[in-house]
């Protein structure tokens, strides 16, 4: 499923507070959105299946139905590609030379990285 930026900003503020109404999206943005525009994104996202709504009082209240690790593949694939020519060791090098990426955060990936070559998933 391809999310735009805007849909992506809003499934984000979704994903953190795991639901929330039209009015406490815009609370939580960065940038000041109409309350028609975040009511309009939604239910784009709704007719996409990444969210589904449940009345309360007067308002919706809107809960994610995808997982932020699925929705962001069609971006990391592109960044991939477009950006590191196909190279995940590229990609991985830029991250992991981030100066701020913690020591646990180092270790948690060299896990992954030492399963993956023994071949565990």
């Amino acid at each position: 499923m391809h999310l735009t930026s805007r849909e992506l900003d809003i499934m984000a503020v979704l994903w953190r507070r795991g639901s929330a109404t039209v009015s406490e999206v815009i609370e939580a943005l960065d940038d000041h959105l109409a309350y028609t525009t975040v009511l309009t994104v939604l239910r784009g996202l709704e007719a996409k299946g990444a969210v589904r709504h449940q009345e309360e009082g007067r308002a919706y209240r809107y809960r994610p139905r995808i997982a932020s690790s699925t929705a962001g593949d069609p971006w990391l694939d592109r960044l991939l590609e477009q950006v590191y020519q196909g190279s995940r060791a590229l990609l991985l090098t830029r991250l992991v030379a981030d100066r701020d990426i913690s020591r646990e955060e180092l270790t948690r990936l060299r896990r992954l990285l030492d399963r993956r070559l023994k071949g565990v998933d």
